[in-house]
């Protein structure tokens, strides 16, 4: 059978759409094929994204912020830096240690306490619903926390020192009041103000008249810490010597407000400094310790 040129045209300009087709398919699925050089049968394309090795956990410990003790313009940025630096320790911290004097004075009520401070225990709050395992450790201001913490926060206190281990390393935490040798009248004082009789005979006072009182001595308290000498400050190191000759890897003190990182040989002794002049606080991460500073 013959056909026309004009017929063979019309057949061909009707199948050429179909055969570019098929061809354009042809070339795309050559060309992806090669390049992810994908294997028949299976689901896996290369290249593969690699597995991104999870992120280190961290361990924080904090100390004297001294919240409540300052100026109303002084204490809002320490609040608002405190607040800034838990929002970031969120990330990858495993465990805070709030190693005392987190506040310039805390005293507990039945049904009352401070309200001053509602932002700072709201975000620890955040904290401990997000993972991270906070404790407490009380110093010489704080030492009438009772039963909120734990109650309301899930924070658990602890009154005296603490012997932990993380990431392989035992460490001794203690906020250190009335640790240095010549430090003996605070040690006396101490016995008396934690006194079950004597906190029952405070916490008789009104509100309006205890902690403007108390707030008043903890500010000569704390300026009278502040004042002391080397010789004060040389018994920290000599303590923290000793426990690190006891085998502990790191001794961690505060209470002095004088930022120390000393490698003493065998271990590491971390003075937590404060978080009102120096605004610094220790950190242990992939088994190092380091001090760090906020800025």
């Amino acid at each position: 059978m013959l056909y026309s040129p004009s017929s063979l045209l019309c057949v061909w300009h009707l199948v050429q759409p179909l055969y570019l087709t098929q061809i354009l398919k042809w070339g795309i699925s050559c060309c992806v094929a090669s390049h992810y050089h994908v294997r028949r049968n299976s689901l896996d394309i290369y290249p593969k994204i690699p597995n991104l090795p999870p992120m280190s956990k961290a361990v924080y410990f904090l100390s004297d912020a001294h919240l409540g003790g300052e100026e109303e313009s002084k204490e809002k940025i320490k609040e608002q830096r405190l607040l800034f630096l838990l929002d970031r320790i969120k990330e990858d911290a495993e465990y805070l240690y709030l190693v005392g004097d987190l506040f310039e004075f805390w005293f507990e009520y039945k049904s009352t306490v401070p309200k001053d401070h509602f932002g700072i225990l709201n975000k620890l709050k955040e904290l401990v619903e997000s993972g991270v395992k906070v404790n407490y450790l009380v110093g010489n201001h704080d030492f009438w926390l009772g039963d909120f913490l734990p109650k309301h926060l899930n924070i658990p206190i602890y009154k005296d020192h603490l012997e932990v281990v993380h990431q392989g390393k035992k460490i001794f935490l203690s906020h250190g009041d009335g640790l240095a040798k010549k430090d003996w009248g605070y040690r006396i004082l101490k016995k008396i103000l934690r006194n079950r009789v004597n906190i029952f005979l405070y916490r008789q006072l009104p509100t309006d008249i205890s902690y403007p009182l108390a707030k008043f001595v903890s500010r000569r308290s704390r300026s009278w810490v502040q004042m002391r000498d080397n010789d004060f400050l040389q018994e920290y190191e000599n303590f923290a010597r000793e426990k690190i000759e006891q085998g502990y890897d790191a001794v961690i003190l505060a209470h002095t407000h004088v930022p120390v990182f000393q490698n003493l040989g065998k271990g590491i002794y971390l003075n937590l400094g404060d978080w009102f002049l120096h605004f610094t606080y220790g950190k242990l991460c992939d088994g190092k310790f380091s001090l760090e500073e906020d800025k």
